[in-house]
């Protein structure tokens, strides 16, 4: 029996909803690039492509914008479990309670169905933002009906209607997010659910997964270098002196491509209308240019692009978003691709029953 530490390598199963392709730099969305989708269409238009396998007609979009509206309003009893956590407890745990929660005796199903995706996507950024406006002391907001997901998701943070480049820069962030092949949180969802239990169940453990820091780590290192380069005429120096001290240059390099991060190209083009608008993603794209060309000048030959953390950390930090939520608003993004792949497993159900090495001691008696 062969020992495969952590899995990595071992084919877990087939799927039809993405392809994560490192050695040629592809990520695919149901046979479309989600680079293209990213910058070609809204956060609604690929939920509805990943769980049903084709993009929506104008009539089916309208619909699904719908009940996701319908959808944003918190439960009562949510709104009290959220207020009765105490201000110690993090947000990732949060919705991990409150989407168990939301299982209630009556809503979860077997199979799961996709109106339970629907409402799960729809009410993550409202919990998120009504814990996060409770906890800094302001009064939690509702869900504007005549906005879309992302800008609901802005406005019920801050209070303001966002502006249409933010709307765009968040949007793409989100659809990015969605779906990365069989990650840890993906396959956990898929363990839970295999059991036969419900959506709900599975998100939670999806979100357990997704609080560790090794998977779900936020782009806060890329910040922080951001921050400690503080303007563009610290930038060389900043890098140089990193370089020269065998430092690592936060949001270049991934571990799974080799080539570009297809995800960074397309926020590179999602985030063109904030240029020249934010002092903080000017900075950002200046570092990036200064710190490819050092690159390329200390690590001749080694190739290092620019990976979705530092983009993400660009935006981020340009949508004033706390470092408190960067998690849970990737979680936000990754919801779909979750709930994809519990309708997957679904269809086609096999617990999953890995088998283990004992390395324990033996027994030194006959009985």
């Amino acid at each position: 029996m062969a020992k495969v530490t952590g899995l990595e390598g071992v084919v877990a199963g087939e799927t039809d909803i993405g392809l994560v392709d490192g050695e040629r730099g592809y990520l695919v969305y149901r046979g479309y690039w989600a680079k293209e989708l990213a910058v070609t269409r809204c956060y609604e238009e690929v939920a509805f492509l990943l769980w049903n396998g084709y993009l929506p007609s104008a009539e089916e979009l309208e619909q699904l914008k719908e009940e996701m509206a319908a959808s944003r309003k918190l439960p009562e009893y949510i709104r009290r479990i959220i207020e009765l956590l105490p201000a110690t407890v993090p947000m990732m745990l949060v919705l991990q309670s409150t989407v168990a929660a939301l299982g209630e005796q009556g809503n979860a199903a077997w199979p799961p169905a996709q109106g339970e995706a629907v409402r799960l996507a729809a009410i993550l950024p409202t919990i998120i933002a009504y814990r996060y406006r409770t906890l800094n002391g302001l009064t939690p907001l509702e869900p504007l009906p005549e906005l879309g997901h992302a800008a609901n998701y802005l406005y019920m943070l801050t209070g303001e209607k966002p502006t249409e480049a933010h709307v765009k820069a968040l949007s793409a962030y989100q659809i990015l997010c969605m779906e990365h092949g069989m990650n840890a949180s993906t396959f956990a969802a898929r363990v839970v659910l295999s059991t036969e239990s419900d959506m709900y169940a599975s998100v939670a453990g999806a979100i357990g997964a997704m609080k560790g820091p090794l998977h779900g780590g936020a782009p806060y290192e890329v910040i922080s270098m951001l921050e400690a380069i503080g303007t563009k005429d610290r930038a060389e120096p900043w890098l140089r002196n990193a370089l020269e001290n065998g430092n690592k240059l936060m949001g270049f390099g991934h571990r799974i491509y080799k080539t570009k991060d297809p995800r960074a190209e397309a926020l590179q083009i999602a985030t063109q209308e904030m240029i020249g608008k934010d002092p903080s993603f000017d900075l950002a794209l200046h570092v990036e240019a200064a710190a490819i060309r050092l690159l390329e000048e200390y690590k001749p030959g080694r190739r290092l692009f620019t990976n979705v953390e530092f983009y993400a950390a660009a935006i981020l930090k340009a949508l004033e978003l706390s470092p408190d939520i960067f998690t849970p608003t990737f979680t936000a993004g990754r919801i779909i691709g979750w709930t994809a792949h519990i309708m997957e497993q679904a269809a086609n159900n096999r617990i999953f029953r890995p088998q283990s090495i004992y390395t324990g001691p033996m027994p030194q008696n006959e009985f």
